[in-house]
């Protein structure tokens, strides 16, 4: 499971990603709306990409590693993910996800890689709808959701706060 964009390469996460996957996870700005702690070993991260991994053949799909092309590092991940955990009511469906390092936030990479994330989800798995979600105070993932087309259908609570829920139906979005 791969795609590029102009500027991005998304592919699956690699045990060999782990050093990145550390720096990624372990930043607290990063972390900050997420609702879980940061890591603070990089045995955690390894954790996190076998979980990943098992995830791609389980489900058939998983978030994938943003690499960008011009410097060949990995800047974050973004894609769908298979909900097997019931999110606010919300199960055995496509939730869209990314995170990235905060030296390549507003460079236009999320909203890139989420297009390719999405296309995939639509043309390729043909799925109906997608959701997303978001902490409210989260004001540029928001942003990005509200930009991509994504519609807010309610609000739940997490332990760290209230979280923004959306959809995106596959009519409009694919023509």
């Amino acid at each position: 499971m791969k795609t590029e964009t102009k500027r991005l390469l998304l592919r699956e996460l690699e045990e060999t990603d782990i050093d990145r996957m550390f720096l990624l996870d372990s930043n607290p700005e990063v972390m900050k709306y997420i609702g879980v702690p940061v890591l603070t070993e990089k045995s955690q991260a390894l954790e996190v990409i076998r979980k990943i991994r098992k995830q791609y053949d389980e489900n058939g799909t998983g978030r994938l590693a943003v690499i960008e092309k011009e410097t060949g590092l990995l800047i974050g991940w973004s894609g769908l993910k298979f909900l097997t955990e019931e999110i606010n009511g919300y199960k055995n469906v496509l939730e869209l996800g990314y995170r990235y390092l905060p030296d390549s936030w507003g460079k236009g990479y999320a909203m890139e890689a989420a297009r390719a994330s999405l296309d995939l989800g639509f043309i390729d798995m043909k799925a109906d709808i997608i959701y997303a979600c978001a902490h409210f105070e989260n004001e540029g993932s928001n942003h990005i959701l509200t930009k991509l087309g994504f519609e807010k259908t309610g609000e739940f609570e997490e332990p760290d706060g209230i979280c923004n829920w959306y959809e995106l139906k596959r009519d409009p979005y694919v023509q």
